[in-house]
């Protein structure tokens, strides 16, 4: 058996992490990069050493995962969200039940929030982040940013929720209590359900089709009916009939 596919069969069982659900090319480049730069010859010493070793499983983790995220990410889509998307969700409810999955180190779940509070009072604003990461979630819960992260973040919204410390942003509490994190992994956990948005950006593009195929539909499954999936700006879904969507706006689909 191929180093690589032993490996995988060990780290799903050790973690419940699935990594045949990643592209192979990617996810081996960005594997032998780790073990090689640690020492190890091959897959086999690097998972007797990864059995070992937290720290290092924790570190094999952390490269596995995604953690590359920023404020108000391709800041169109958040325009459209905050202008058309909401207003029409909240007609239809005042009481907006959201979803922020693989939410990374959570600039996703506060955006949410902070365009959001256009809306409505941040104590009304309760935003599900979840992530497979517990680093990338612990980062998130402390809430402190550097400052390229803030880029896109408007002037109004940087002055009023952040607090510039030396190089970084640290956010303000009121803008934290608004999301509630939990470690989450899309291809193997169950979904809550009856989301009126679920947001999940710039992730799906690591996923094999078939794991893409199951999470969309997961996703959909999770939606209540008239409910809005917002996707990554690389992410278009070419079949979202297949799934029970319809497009609502580019990059925005609509439970039917």
């Amino acid at each position: 058996m191929p180093d690589y596919i032993k490996f995988v069969e060990s780290i799903k069982h050790k973690t419940g992490i699935d990594l045949a659900a990643y592209k192979e090319a990617q996810m081996k480049r960005r594997l032998t990069s780790l073990y090689e730069k640690k020492g190890y010859k091959n897959f086999v010493e690097f998972y007797n050493a990864l059995d070992q070793d937290r720290d290092l499983l924790n570190e094999f983790l952390d490269r596995m995962t995604i953690n590359v995220s920023e404020f108000y990410r391709n800041g169109k889509r958040w325009e459209i969200l905050q202008h058309k998307i909401f207003p029409k969700l909240l007609a239809e409810n005042k009481r907006l039940k959201i979803w922020s999955a693989a939410c990374s180190t959570g600039e996703e779940p506060y955006t949410t929030a902070m365009v959001l509070s256009n809306y409505l009072p941040l104590s009304q604003i309760s935003v599900h982040a979840t992530d497979l990461d517990e680093n990338a979630i612990q980062r998130a819960k402390v809430g402190i940013y550097p400052e390229r992260s803030l880029a896109e973040v408007p002037n109004e919204m940087k002055t009023k929720y952040f607090e510039k410390q030396g190089q970084f942003y640290k956010m303000e509490d009121v803008i934290k209590n608004t999301a509630n994190f939990k470690k989450h992994n899309l291809l193997k956990d169950t979904y809550d359900k009856n989301y009126d948005l679920i947001i999940c950006r710039n992730v799906m593009i690591y996923f094999t089709e078939e794991a893409k195929d199951q999470i969309y539909q997961n996703f959909s499954n999770s939606l209540r009916s008239g409910g809005i999936l917002f996707v990554g700006s690389t992410e278009q879904i070419f079949n979202p009939g297949k799934f029970g969507f319809e497009i609502e706006d580019t990059f925005f689909y609509r439970k039917k």
